[in-house]
């Protein structure tokens, strides 16, 4: 059954998209509705640090996407979730509920029922409708985050049949944005993608409204599921900032840039990404030989996400994941990167056996995925391969191979943030995960031997 909110009346939309409503979903953040317009136009692998010079997130010309902020103090009215009228006006604004009967929901997400909120979390997890009309809008809600450090922000952006149009930063606790307006009615198929990873910051999605004479409907599944379990490499750290000089910033992190999300579009797959920066298997990114078991990825996997606090007051990130919710044919872990700040010929041992403990959980959680194991874009650890065979010599699981990246160069593509890959490096390696993927779907598994 769709989740359907009623609004007392039409917005009024004008061909400069300047009039907006306070509240897209009709939510004042518990189920009531703003009736209050406000003018307001937008112009359409290592630990985070804290002291940046970074380069800002791009933003698009939409041709009259709008920002509104929620104002806490207009006067409101209950609206309960109800079916869609079909006496109504085709061109009356419905409002929905980001849930799955209206949309596809992409990657682990949280959604608060009392609110009516979905939150986002990890880089590229994503919601996609369709709809067929004139006009769409949506409520993008901050966490504790959007009135921090600027360079902690969850960023995101919204696509329009496959075009970016916004890109923009949660700096605030409520706001509506305008994503679509035609003269005449379209049809639309809209994506509102966190382009930013989960420990930082994340963000809700509180309603959907659209002028659709059919409402909004889910994007179809893809018949190709995989899950990308890693590091600051997979959440496209820095990518926006080609000076290896440069630090960590949510401002210049974008995972649509990077390979795991690359690969599933290369592939046309519905993805997961579960990623951390500087975190690792048995230790996680350390600048003076000691162990960090702070950052470590294996005892947070099965939770929705892992935030540094952002997410205190808005929901519960170490709520335990229902992985019936997505189950991948493939899954790829690139980790090993960060342990090797800390792993040394001597005690290489600490991180296989780590290692080995981690794809017997990550297989115990997903018995049917074929695994693959990947390293080496910002460097090599021999213990990845060597913990893959121990764990195939100790359990007899066959589902599961090895890929080499190759080693990023300064000469060839450049580097990016703390010496991280750039784009174009990040399509090399998704060319060759692609590669190697499609030879394992099509019976040609990649060497898994020792």
């Amino acid at each position: 059954m769709k989740q359907f909110l009623k609004k007392p009346a039409a917005l009024i939309l004008t061909a400069a998209m300047l009039i907006s409503a306070a509240s897209c979903s009709g939510n004042s953040g518990s189920g009531s509705a703003s009736s209050t317009t406000t003018t307001t136009t937008a112009s359409s692998e290592s630990e985070p640090a804290a002291d940046t010079t970074t380069t800002p997130a791009e933003t698009y010309d939409s041709s009259g996407v709008n920002g509104t902020p929620h104002d806490e103090d207009t006067d409101t009215e209950n609206n309960t979730p109800d079916e869609p009228d079909d006496t109504e006006d085709p061109s009356e604004e419905k409002y929905y509920l980001p849930t799955e009967d209206n949309v596809k929901i992409l990657g682990r997400t949280f959604y608060d029922e009392s609110e009516g909120t979905l939150w986002i979390a990890h880089s590229a997890s994503a919601i996609e409708f369709t709809f067929t009309g004139t006009h769409a809008c949506a409520d993008i809600v901050g966490d504790g985050a959007a009135s921090g450090d600027p360079d902690s922000r969850a960023r995101f952006a919204v696509y329009i049949n496959d075009e970016r149009t916004l890109d923009k930063m949660v700096e605030d606790e409520r706001m509506t944005y305008d994503l679509f307006y035609s003269e005449t009615p379209e049809e639309v198929t809209v994506k509102i993608i966190k382009l930013s990873e989960s420990t930082s910051s994340t963000f809700g999605i509180a309603g959907i409204g659209v002028v659709s004479e059919n409402g909004i409907s889910p994007t179809p599944a893809k018949d190709l599921k995989i899950e990308f379990i890693g590091d600051s490499i997979t959440c496209g750290y820095g990518v926006d900032d080609e000076d290896k000089n440069h630090h960590f910033s949510t401002m210049t992190e974008d995972a649509t840039r990077a390979y795991a999300y690359k690969t599933a579009m290369n592939l046309n797959a519905d993805y997961s990404i579960v990623a951390y920066s500087g975190h690792g298997v048995v230790s996680g990114y350390t600048d003076n030989g000691k162990i960090n078991t702070s950052n470590l990825v294996p005892p947070v996997y099965e939770q929705i996400c892992k935030s540094y606090g952002s997410t205190n007051g808005y929901f519960d990130p170490a709520t335990p994941w229902d992985f019936s919710k997505f189950v991948p044919d493939y899954i790829v872990i690139n980790l090993g990167t960060n342990d090797s700040s800390y792993i040394t010929k001597e005690n290489i041992n600490e991180f296989i056996d780590a290692y080995v403990a981690f794809l017997k959980q990550v297989r115990s959680l997903n018995p049917d995925s074929y695994i693959l194991c990947t390293i080496g874009t910002m460097g090599s650890n021999p213990g990845v391969k060597k913990g893959m065979n121990a764990y195939i010599e100790e359990t007899g699981d066959t589902k599961i191979s090895y890929l080499a990246f190759s080693q990023q160069s300064e000469g060839r593509n450049g580097l990016a943030a703390d010496w991280h890959p750039t784009e174009a490096t990040h399509i090399e390696s998704a060319d060759k995960l692609t590669e190697a993927l499609l030879e394992i779907i099509n019976g040609a598994a990649s060497d898994n031997a020792a």
